[in-house]
């Protein structure tokens, strides 16, 4: 979960706020004039996006090596094509361990059964009588 403060109700309470991170595993979005200018996150969860930080910017290193003297809009349409490849390899390979649904269960939707009908149809009539209610 996200706890959202000022940064004047953050300095105020920065002993619950250091709880909030540490003891509930939350995270802090500190806003300035109702804009978010910075968080406080676990120290754990930090060093994951550091790592990750780090094998991104490696991994762009070796793009940009990869690509020197190729034209830009060239390097680009082969990185997408080659993304748009490995995305499709690993989508069939999800499906094959049924991490993700056949392209058949995904296309063919489940008619709803008669208690499913009911069902919405008494949460509508609910619904209804709320809104009037009000």
């Amino acid at each position: 979960m996200i706890t959202e403060t000022s940064a004047v109700a953050f300095r105020q309470n920065l002993g619950e706020m250091l709880n909030i991170v540490q003891y509930r595993n939350d995270s802090v979005l500190i806003k300035k004039d109702g804009k978010p200018v910075a968080a406080l996150i676990d120290a754990r969860l930090f060093e994951r996006i550091r790592r990750m930080q780090e094998r991104f910017d490696a991994l762009c290193d070796r793009l940009e090596q990869t690509y020197v003297g190729v034209p830009a809009d060239e390097a680009q349409a082969e990185i997408e094509r080659a993304t748009s490849r490995a995305r499709v390899e690993t989508a069939q390979a999800w499906r094959a361990a049924g991490r993700l649904p056949t392209e058949r269960t995904k296309r063919v939707a489940k008619p709803a059964s008669p208690a499913t009908k009911a069902t919405h149809a008494s949460r509508s009539k609910v619904v209804a009588k709320t809104k009037t209610a009000r």
